[in-house]
């Protein structure tokens, strides 16, 4: 139905209809709206509560549409009697005492900041599959490492012990035992010459002293 004033065409939708609806502020609606894409023409609901309500009935009237999609607020502004509209359905109607209700973006701000205060980072994630092969890779190739380290270790440690023990049957073999002095039995023939002649006049030096004390 065409609606007209004055002899002018403003809308082709129902304007009637469009006006007894009676949208106002506090309003949680659905707009069906019709978006063109690729030649072809698909209907996208957009539902979310109305801040405003402008211009009355008139011509010009607008209104608009708040909702948050992913933690983001959305608002559109849609012409009441725009032909683009399809549909526009009233799901639920609050009692508000303004009738501008622009107060709402803050107090969302106000509640995210305060849900912010009270988060946490964390850095929990799950890995894909090119992360768990790298992973593996890079595993074995460490554990390949490691054990030719260990190889190396172990070779210059036994290299260590052999030049040791080398050394040490060097050493033993360098040190021999001295062949001990014999004890010579005979005496010098001189020496022993000289104790007889000694021993000699000891005799007659002792039986001259008998002698002269028996006299």
């Amino acid at each position: 139905m065409k609606a007209a004033v004055a002899g002018v065409t403003i809308s082709p939708v129902n304007m009637e209809e469009r006006k007894g609806l009676g949208i106002k502020a506090g309003d949680t609606v659905k707009v069906h709206q019709k978006i063109q894409d690729k030649g072809k023409t698909r209907i996208q609901i957009f539902e979310g509560l109305v801040l405003a309500r402008k211009h009355g009935s008139e011509p010009g009237a607008t209104f608009t549409v708040r909702k948050v999609a992913s933690g983001v607020g959305v608002e559109k502004i849609y012409p009441l009697y725009s032909p683009l509209i399809d549909k526009i359905e009233i799901v639920k109607r609050s009692k508000v005492r303004r009738a501008k209700l622009y107060y709402i973006r803050e107090k969302v701000n106000r509640e995210i900041k305060r849900q912010m205060r009270r988060m946490t980072l964390m850095t929990l994630s799950t890995e894909s599959a090119t992360e768990v092969e790298a992973k593996a890779v890079l595993d074995a190739k460490l554990a390949a490492e490691e054990a030719e380290a260990k190889a190396v270790v172990a070779e210059a440690a036994k290299q260590e012990a052999e030049t040791k023990a080398a050394e040490a049957e060097a050493a033993k073999e360098a040190v021999t035992p001295e062949a001990e002095p014999e004890v010579e039995e005979t005496a010098n023939p001189a020496e022993a010459e000289k104790a007889e002649v000694m021993e000699e006049k000891f005799e007659e030096a002792k039986a001259k002293t008998e002698e002269e004390k028996k006299a």
